[in-house]
Order: C-alpha cells, then structure tokens, then sequence
C-alpha cells in the first residue's frame, strides 16, 4: 500500500556520459554483455522497484475520460466563439501575434507574400549563422511562396479563410504534413513525401494558415533536450549556449526567435510544456483525445498528445480552437465533449481554487521556486483561493511513465530496429536498448499503476480546479561541448527536467506551461497548472491572468517581420 503522506520523489546523481566513453557504453548494452549490465540499469531507474510494488488496480491502457455520448461528426471550437482581440498584451517585449499578422495584412502594411519572402530568406540565414539556429529542417520554398500567394489574393479580395489566413505556422516533423516526408527526426525515416495532412495540420491548412515547414525535434521524441545529431541541435533564442527542450525543441525556438507565432507540437512526456517552458513562452497539452492524432507518428500512442506552443496566451486559445475537437479519423477524439472557451479571457481569479503540494511544488532549482512562488502570491491577489494538497504516488507515476513510454517507442521502432538501430543517436540507442529489455509483465503492471494514478488526481482535483507546480525543476542548461555532435546521456539532468509534467501524460489531464520569469542569467522560468478533464478553458484562463502581470523579455535571437 502506499503511504498517502510521504513525498516520494528524489533528485539522483547517475553517471554522466559522452563521446567515446558514451558509444563504448552503448555498444556493451546493445552487444551480449547486455545482460549483465540491465539488472543494475534497472535498479538505478526504479523498474526493479515497480516490480516489487503490490498493485490491485485493473490496467488503463489509454487514459479516455469518458462522456456520456459518442461525438458523431467532425467538430470544432465554433469560429464566432474565436477570441476577437487579444486579450492582454504583455508587459515588456512583444512578440508579434496572429492578431498583428491579421491587421498588418487588412491594413495593407504588407502581404502574407512580402512576409513569406522575408521568413523564407530568415531561416536560411538561421540556419547558416554561428552556431545555426536550426528550429526548421524542411522548407519547401515553392509551396510556400504558393500559399502565401493564395492568401494575398483571398485578403485583397475581402475574402480571408480566418484570422489566420496568411499567418506563419511551422509544424514538427512528427505531424504529417503536405508536401513533406516525415522522418520523425532520423536519418532513415520518411524518404517519400506524405499522401495527405494530418487532421490538425489540415485544419489549421482550412483556416488559411501559411504552413512554411517542418520543425526540428529530439530523434523520435525519446528525449527532452533538442540535441539531434542527423539534423543539428536546436538553439534556445535566450541563449544559443543553451538547450531548448524537447522533444519539440523547433516548435518552440521558431515561436521564441519569432519565425512563428504558433507552432504545431507533440507531447508523450512533457515534449509541448518542456521547451517552451526553456524558451519563455506558452505550451498547450490538451486532455487526452481533444486533439486529434490522426497523421501523426505512432510513437506513443498512450500518452501522445498534439498541441500549440505560442508566444501569447491569446495566440495559444486561438491555435487551441482550430485543433481541437471531434474528428472521426480518430476514435479516442470521439469521447469529448464539444470545445469551448467560456470564460477563458476573463481577467480575475475570482472562486478559483488552486491547488499546490508543497514539497513536490518546491522540488526544484531556488530561482525556479522563487519566482513560481511569486506567481502564486500573484494569482493570490487577483481572487484565487490557494490550497494545500497532497498527492500520492508520484515515484509510481514517474516510472510507470518511464516504462510506458520506452515500451511503447521499443514497439513503434522494432520493424527498423534490426536494420537501422546503428543509425540513431546514441542517446536514442540507448534507451531502445533498454527499452526492449522491459517485458510485458513490466508494461502492464505501468498501466495498473496509471489506473491509481488517475484516481490520485482526479480526487485531489474534486477539492481543487487546478494544480499548479513548476514546469521543469531547472531551467534550460547548458549544451556541454562534449555533446556535440553525437549527442550525451545526463539522467541526472533529465529527471529533473521531467519532474513535473509525466503525471499529464499517464493521467490524460489537460496542463498548459506559461511564463513567470526569468533567472538573474536571463533563461526564463515557466510554471505548469494541471485541470480536470475536458476543462482547457480554465487552464487558458490562469495562463492570460499571468500573462498580465509578468514582464516578458527579449530573446536573444528574434525576428521581425511585420512592419513597425
């Protein structure tokens, strides 16, 4: 049974490994001395733990929070409920938002061509600047000078698809996406070009949306840092010594550099709130099923989300409407209630309870915690009401995510494994490796944990609206030159990263990141709030009343492409 009032998760020092002594590493696990080396592994990882623990629960092999009826049409956030304005603009910097992009082009400042032209020419210098930024690895320059026409011509004539029409959207290359192959990262993985959109690119392709490529991530999503040794190492605009996250490491440094307001991102264990957490800005993680996966990669199909990464609030509930809801390609989508934004913008925590377990809350890095703090103090003032919680189980539900998640990448990649596996990073050989020495037994007893996880929050989440902790227990740290190119393994570093934001993957509950500060090195600082199933909205709503009071600063690295 487990102690309901013990805080059970731990910082470990676990050996650090690159270059040579990396590979020799990777070799041994992967060659017939692997054996021996696994029962340690797993002991330092806590699998050899879950298989000691007793565990009741029937198994929740995908985390569906049901309604009372099936959805049976295709369906959407209704356009007339989009936001009209944005609903704060920050203090401090200001990124360039849809609603800029939409009035520049209606006031005849400039053209989705003349911005395409810019944009195009941008990430080319980007990619070719010391160190290059590398947010985009796929542009195809003629389909998006196409597009970019097309939407001149339907503004010109009054006639724009939606507030997005001509508005620059990158997509990572996870997410299937016309005319592009996805390669998911790899140096081997989508040779030939796609046959059609994913439903969220699709949708986002309705809207009008100048769709200009795929966006870098972290080989087949297995990691949280961006390091990527096929198509380079994504640079954090804050500072390009520094990583930017992952898995959607390009999502989120093409929104922070400002190539994109919104960027089309993927989530199986903190991939969406990670990197924008480390970039200073906004990541979306919606419930489980409201965002169609139809089109993306089978990596991980129980603890996969899609989702935005924007630099406002406002631009995140925007993105949040076109991709959300029913779509009958993907069954899990059908559980849902319809989408909405009721109430989203509004600019008071007024009855709102939030919730926060001290100890998990202030497991993190002093500057983090300080400024998470402050934030609450913040929300404290404009209404909420703060709440002391407690949560169960949280080394439970850090390794049974593990184990899920390895488990069900070891599955997605095992017909290349035996012909290709020597052509993945060695960070990513590794953890296959490992992965494909769980066994069934171990993956099912995950998925029995997730069924008491699920119960955890839920009731903690019937005394709260919301529960908030930091995002990442650090900030983004920096790339150690012994990384480059070839990639590092730094568990102690990725458990700290992830501390957070796993319980949003296995539980299915929505979460959002969104800014709160900066650290006296000037790496930003997000912070994470965790809802009920289905409730977005609330999420959207605590992030705009933050958003309203934290002075946001300049990246480093940023671009402008709208005139002054």
């Amino acid at each position: 049974m487990e102690n309901k009032n013990v805080y059970d998760l731990k910082s470990v020092k676990l050996p650090y490994l690159a270059g040579g002594l990396l590979r020799f590493f990777v070799s041994l696990v992967e060659g017939p001395l692997g054996g021996l080396l696994i029962p340690s592994l797993f002991e330092s990882a806590g699998i050899n733990w879950l298989r000691k623990q007793v565990i009741d629960e029937a198994p929740t092999t995908q985390p569906i929070h049901y309604t009372d009826s099936l959805a049976d049409k295709d369906s959407a956030v209704p356009e007339k409920e989009w936001p009209r304005a944005s609903a704060i603009y920050s203090q401090g910097f200001q990124f360039a938002t849809v609603f800029d992009y939409a009035k520049a082009y209606r006031d005849g400042k400039t053209t989705p061509e003349e911005v395409a032209v810019k944009l195009l020419d941008t990430i080319e210098a980007s990619n070719s600047s010391t160190p290059p930024l590398r947010a985009m690895i796929a542009v195809d320059r003629n389909d998006v000078m196409k597009q970019a026409r097309e939407a001149t011509e339907r503004i010109k004539a009054g006639r724009p698809l939606s507030i997005f029409d001509g508005v620059p959207v990158a997509v990572k290359d996870e997410v299937d996406m016309l005319p592009y192959p996805t390669t998911v990262g790899t140096s081997f993985l989508g040779k030939s070009p796609v046959t059609e959109d994913a439903t969220i690119v699709a949708r986002m392709r309705a809207a009008g949306a100048l769709l200009i490529g795929k966006a870098n991530m972290h080989e087949i999503g297995i990691n949280v840092t961006g390091l990527n040794p096929h198509h380079g190492t994504t640079r954090n605009p804050y500072n390009t010594d520094h990583f930017t996250g992952g898995s959607s490491s390009g999502s989120a440094t093409a929104v922070a550099a400002g190539l994109v307001p919104v960027a089309i991102s993927a989530d199986g264990g903190g991939s969406i709130r990670i990197p924008a957490a480390f970039c200073g800005v906004f990541g979306l993680k919606s419930t489980f099923g409201r965002v169609s996966e139809h089109g993306a990669a089978p990596l991980c199909w129980s603890v996969a989300h899609l989702g935005p990464i924007a630099g406002t609030a406002t631009d995140t509930a925007l993105a949040y409407a076109v991709m959300a809801g029913p779509d009958l390609h993907d069954p899990n989508t059908l559980h849902q209630p319809l989408p909405s934004l009721e109430n989203w913008d509004q600019l008071n925590l007024n009855g709102m309870k939030l919730g926060v377990y001290k100890q998990w809350f202030q497991h993190a890095d002093s500057e983090v915690v300080a400024a998470c703090e402050t934030m609450l103090k913040r929300f404290a003032d404009m209404g909420a009401e703060i709440v002391e919680i407690t949560i169960p189980g949280l080394e439970l539900n850090r390794i049974a995510h593990s184990v899920t998640i390895l488990a069900e990448m070891a599955q997605a990649m095992s017909y290349t494994y035996d012909a290709h596996h020597k052509e993945h990073g060695l960070d990513v050989r590794l953890n296959l490796a490992l992965a494909r020495k769980t066994s069934s037994q171990d993956y099912l007893l995950a998925q029995r944990a997730r069924t008491r996880i699920i119960n955890n929050f839920n009731r903690v989440l019937e005394q709260v609206d919301l529960i908030l902790t930091p995002s990442t227990a650090i900030v983004a740290p920096a790339i150690p030159k012994d990384a480059l190119p070839d990639g590092n393994s730094d568990l102690s570093t990725t458990i700290e990263i992830m501390r957070f934001v796993t319980a949003g993957n296995m539980t299915g509950l929505p979460a959002i990141t969104f800014p709160v500060g900066y650290t006296r090195s000037g790496l930003p600082i997000g912070m994470q709030a965790m809802g009920r199933a289905w409730e977005e909205h609330q999420l959207l709503r605590l992030a705009v009343n933050a958003e309203k009071v934290v002075e946001r600063k300049a990246p480093k690295v940023h671009y402008r492409f709208l005139p002054e």
